[in-house]
């Protein structure tokens, strides 16, 4: 493949995460130099598939999701794609050996946003795992290339911050889901509206997320450690910030960290880092 091409593809994927996420892509500047490209490649292939599902209302999204998905094996075979989002995904998904399943598991979870619209207990876990948890596996298997068995090790906190950072989402667009897309994320408000206590009982198990991932991030290899901690912290503060909100504003804004707070939260984050007491404090 051109070399020039090659590095098109995975400037594709770093334009796609600044212009979505600036918080994320403060969290990946953050890592080692060494795995910033996958993971770029990993958020913008993610990306694009969840636009299809939740924005592009004018077009056939069951038609766009299986092009997206038939492009991206298509490009697994070929060793290229025209689509520099997919192509810089496809080549890092053969660099780091991820597994298949985590992609299937993850357009799985994208597919169903199209036809489902609310969950059950059961069917709320399966839609986090593929469209949160494989996600957080994925980036894990960069994380720690070569080393099998530390990514089996740190697989459950993995997915316990995936888990985390996609319920956060969810109740930060709770407006949004409900009233524009028509979608219920958690079982507890299938048959009530989003109250105080509805509130208190998803943030507990939010909270239990995160503390079950902090045990995880610890033992990450040096090079992406802080990176993650630094994304862990944001959400975490933005948790605090949905607890000081009121049931009832939460239904009808998006709740968000001003520019001043991201960078409160990443000062205070390098101060735990540099002082090793991340390694004991949440």
């Amino acid at each position: 493949m051109d070399q020039l091409y090659k590095e098109t593809s995975f400037a594709t994927g770093r334009l796609i995460t600044n212009l979505y996420s600036t918080s994320f892509s403060s969290g990946v500047k953050s890592l080692g130099r060494d795995v910033q490209d996958a993971i770029y490649a990993v958020y913008g292939f993610v990306r694009l598939a969840d636009e299809i599902v939740d924005t592009f209302h004018e077009f056939d999204k069951a038609v766009l999701i299986e092009e997206f998905e038939r492009e991206y094996y298509c490009s697994l075979e070929r060793g290229i794609s025209l689509n520099p989002a997919i192509n810089a995904f496809q080549l890092t998904v053969k660099e780091y050996s991820i597994p298949d399943d985590l992609v299937q598991a993850f357009l799985k979870s994208m597919k169903s946003d199209i036809s489902e619209h609310s969950y059950d207990e059961d069917g709320i876990r399966a839609y986090i795992y593929g469209s949160a948890d494989v996600v957080g596996l994925m980036c894990l298997k960069i994380f720690t290339h070569s080393q099998e068995g530390l990514f089996d090790s740190l697989k459950p906190s993995a997915m316990r911050l995936g888990s985390a950072f996609q319920k956060v989402n969810f109740l930060r667009d709770i407006k949004n889901d409900t009233e524009n897309l028509s979608r219920c994320y958690f079982p507890i408000l299938k048959e009530r509206e989003l109250d105080e206590e509805a509130k208190r009982v998803i943030i507990s198990d939010i909270l239990s997320d995160f503390d079950a991932a902090i045990i995880g991030i610890r033992s990450l290899p040096k090079s992406c450690r802080f990176g993650v901690f630094l994304a862990y912290k944001y959400y975490r503060r933005l948790t605090y910030k949905i607890c000081s909100t009121s049931a009832k504003e939460l239904s009808s804004s998006r709740v968000r960290v001003s520019g001043i707070g991201k960078i409160v939260v990443y000062l205070k984050a390098l101060v735990l880092f540099k002082t090793n007491l991340y390694k004991i404090l949440k």
